[in-house]
């Protein structure tokens, strides 16, 4: 994880109540889409047209890959479909945590967007993973959604 990952005690997490409910954004490679297909858990889309909008109405977990070239440059780390989602204060208010993917060969800059979204929203960063992702972290990654939402 990078050092930038910030330490939200447990007392200071928002635990989402209902159902496990995912928003992700996924580019036009659709990794991210082909992973939220294996995940198999309710979801919704961030539009990949700027000119298109999703208002969520429950808590959420974000997953989202990372656009950085690793040499510790972070400019241009979140998608700019990722922002836009939000910069609506009721989108931002209902996001619980966040995944990120990227890619190992940018090292440090390894899914900064998750540690990124994590501090400006003071949010956990749950997990990161790499590119599609393995069957390993499918597996880890539902098993933490469904502790985080108290779901057995």
């Amino acid at each position: 994880m990078h050092s930038d990952v910030i330490k939200i005690s447990d007392k200071d997490i928002k635990k989402p109540k209902g159902k496990v409910f995912v928003v992700y954004f996924s580019s036009i490679s659709n990794n991210t889409h082909r992973f939220m297909d294996k995940l198999d858990v309710s979801d919704a889309r961030i539009p990949y047209e700027l000119n298109q909008e999703l208002i969520v109405d429950k808590e959420y977990v974000l997953i989202t890959p990372t656009y950085a070239g690793g040499g510790g440059d972070t400019k241009g780390a979140v998608p700019a479909q990722v922002i836009k989602f939000l910069n609506n204060e009721n989108n931002r208010h209902l996001c619980r945590g966040v995944i990120a993917s990227g890619n190992t060969n940018f090292g440090d800059t390894f899914a900064i967007a998750g540690p990124i979204i994590s501090k400006k929203l003071n949010v956990p960063l749950l997990y990161q993973f790499e590119l599609l992702g393995t069957q390993n972290d499918v597996e880890s990654i539902r098993k933490i959604l469904e502790d985080f939402w108290g779901e057995k």
